[in-house]
């Protein structure tokens, strides 16, 4: 399994596992925590979740599936906007702890940007560092002028922008990625198959059949290549969760990044960062 260096020294996977939509049906519980714990053992030990997801119920989820695991793992979740000031960020915060069952947030996101000013939210997630709550903190979904602002507002420290990004959205390579980076944070892959839609694509099959593969999995080692990125699949069964983590394993040559840019295009302009 390949990794990342974040800003501050912690290496953590670049294939994580995402969780959204996941613990909020009963009958799919069982074989949600068998697919939380395949990955794991297969290297995936980044996890990341949101107290959006199913209003905690991912969170929940994993404190279930993987309390055990702990010390093993490397927690992102992320904070609704509206609760990203001094006041009401150190109690969602602390919320999302007792949903997951531990003490630290590996890495705490802002989720999109929202109304409170970027300069109070910084300095609550440094609260929040200095106290213990969380080891870094980040944000998701801010384009290259909001990250700049962000950096303006006192943020240098930010660690990791989660964004979408896959093989057919593929506007934040003309700016957003190379400026992160240039600074060195990390840029973290989320919807990174599309949720699903990207393996019913023609000529990503004609790449993975030629390849022996499946179209998620080169769909992921496209993304697993570059330095600096980390994805992060949501898959709901260990059948799934294991055929996402044989991408690590994946080559992918030079003619197949050539056939891979024909079917998909890379950006010849700046683009609106999409969000879902």
């Amino acid at each position: 399994m390949g990794s990342v260096t974040l800003p501050g020294g912690a290496t953590v996977a670049a294939l994580g596992q995402g969780t959204w939509q996941m613990g909020e049906r009963r009958d799919l519980r069982t074989a949600e925590i068998a697919a939380l714990r395949a990955g794991v053992e297969a290297g995936m030990t980044l996890i990341d979740t949101a107290e959006m997801y199913g209003e905690g119920a991912a969170e929940t989820l994993i404190g279930e599936a993987l309390g055990d695991r702990r010390d093993d793992l490397f927690i992102v979740s992320k904070a609704y906007p509206q609760n990203a000031g001094r006041e009401r960020l150190p109690k969602a915060c602390e919320a999302s702890l007792r949903r997951l069952g531990t003490d630290r947030i590996d890495l705490y996101l802002l989720h999109w940007r929202g109304s409170v000013p970027f300069a109070e939210t910084i300095d609550a997630m440094h609260a929040l560092r200095d106290a213990g709550k969380i080891r870094y903190w980040g944000v998701s979904n801010l384009d290259r002028d909001d990250m700049a602002e962000l950096v303006a507002a006192g943020g240098e420290d930010c660690a990791a922008d989660q964004i979408l990004y896959n093989l057919g959205r593929r506007g934040p390579e003309f700016d957003l990625l190379p400026w992160l980076d240039a600074r060195q944070m990390a840029g973290m892959a989320y919807s990174p198959v599309e949720q699903g839609r990207l393996v019913g694509n023609a000529a990503l099959q004609e790449i993975a059949d030629a390849l022996s593969a499946t179209p998620a999995q080169v769909a992921l080692a496209w993304l697993l290549r570059r330095k600096n990125l980390i994805a992060i699949p949501k898959a709901g069964t260990a059948a799934h969760v294991r055929e996402n983590a044989g991408a690590a394993d994946l080559h992918l040559d030079d003619d197949v990044l050539a056939a891979l840019d024909r079917a998909f295009p890379a950006p010849s302009k700046p683009s609106r960062l999409e969000m879902l």
